[in-house]
């Protein structure tokens, strides 16, 4: 199987993304998911003409005064007051309904009130339609306010809600099984002899996947055995499986055989980037298997460009891929072969500065970075000041 590019991988990756049932939430446990219908207004908002500040409701042409003051005042969900007479002001407050033939809210720090009369105090009079907030200026009833597959972030939360929604149609959280194979692994803070080697995979993917609304279960260290790693595989319960580690050719690499095993389709084996070249994608059943490199950063890279993206899109999301961001280097960067490569690096000053040591095992080099510089297949080098992509990294 000759080797994908990457933009083709992440294309056949989303393309087995599992299918979620769909389920309706209230509005707080729908944050961070995606819009799967489009999301349209209950209400009209503001529902009348509104004052931005504390003031008085005049009419413009009344400029500049004085006035007589109104008898009562505006106040923020009451009904309208009375239409205004001429010459008459009337207190208001921000939220407040502005009363019928009102027009303008001379704010209280501009005003000066004389028992019963009010004058202008300010440095000028104010402008036309000033501090008002006119019926539907936000958006009016039937107006889109959320396309489907956009997040579900806080603002929009935050605009369903007073678009006149208490819950929203989301996909359900999917269930996500991390299994780490290899033998030299030991679980995180075990004592380690030899040359055995704490899992710091599946903490990681998991803390990477924290930010996404899934379900997660550890499912352990599995050996280096065709069986056990073929059991774990037919006994995993998860919508996407997660392996990292045996997905190479070697002899102890047996990912690809135990799927095959407990019968799975392999879909895709091996794509043409530096590191995580070993990416394989298939299904098991109704699940979704993705097998990621053992080495740790081979295994974030390929998790943030195929696991996170696969995720997004099976809640929803209609971008699941993010579009890198073009800077400045603040060093220099070598001519690439026929793999993408994908560089950690800091970013300061607004440039992106390539880390110095760029081994797929180096979780050190890995913990300062803060992106990603993107090099696609047969670039040239790079110097200083030289735009180029990147992938902004949690």
């Amino acid at each position: 199987m000759s080797l994908l590019s990457v933009a083709e991988a992440q294309a056949r990756i989303l393309a087995l993304a599992p299918v979620l049932a769909t389920e309706m939430v209230p509005l707080a446990a729908a944050a961070g998911r995606w819009a799967i219908e489009p999301i349209e207004a209950n209400r009209t908002q503001p529902a009348a003409d509104l004052s931005a500040m504390d003031g008085y409701a005049i009419r413009f042409g009344e400029l500049p005064g004085p006035w007589t003051l109104a008898e009562g005042e505006s106040t923020p969900g009451t009904a309208a007051a009375t239409p205004l007479k001429p010459g008459q002001a009337l207190r208001i407050f921000t939220g407040a309904p502005l009363p019928p033939e009102a027009d303008t809210i001379l704010v209280q720090e501009d005003a000066a009130r004389e028992g019963e009369r009010l004058r202008l105090s300010g440095d000028g009079p104010p402008r036309r339609h000033a501090h008002v907030r006119p019926l539907g200026s936000d958006f009016r009833s039937g107006d889109r306010l959320i396309e489907a597959g956009e997040r579900l972030t806080p603002a929009r939360i935050g605009l369903a809600a007073v678009g006149g929604h208490g819950v929203l149609q989301v996909r359900r959280r999917p269930r996500i099984a991390l299994i780490s194979t290899g033998d030299e692994l030991v679980p995180p803070g075990t004592p380690t002899h030899g040359v055995q080697l704490p899992s710091s995979n599946a903490p990681m993917l998991a803390a990477l996947l924290a930010a996404l609304p899934v379900e997660i279960e550890d499912l352990g260290i599995v050996r280096d055995d065709l069986d056990a790693i073929a059991t774990a595989f037919a006994g995993a319960r998860a919508d996407i499986i997660v392996t990292t580690g045996g997905a190479s050719v070697g002899d102890h690499d047996l990912v690809r055989p135990a799927l095959e095993r407990a019968g799975a389709s392999l879909d895709f084996w091996r794509a043409a980037m530096k590191p995580g070249k070993p990416i394989m994608g298939g299904r098991l059943g109704d699940a979704t298997v993705l097998g990621l490199p053992g080495n740790p950063v081979s295994a974030f890279v390929t998790a943030t460009l195929f696991l996170l993206p696969l995720i997004r899109s099976a809640l929803g999301a209609a971008a699941p891929i993010p579009a890198p961001r073009l800077v400045p280097l603040g060093g220099t960067v070598a001519a690439t072969d026929k793999r993408a490569e994908y560089l950690r690096a800091r970013i300061a000053d607004g440039r992106a500065f390539p880390l110095s040591g760029q081994d797929s095992a180096a979780l050190a080099m890995l913990a300062e970075a803060q992106a990603l510089i993107v090099r696609p297949p047969y670039a040239p080098a790079r110097d200083e000041g030289e735009t180029v992509e990147i992938l902004d990294i949690a």
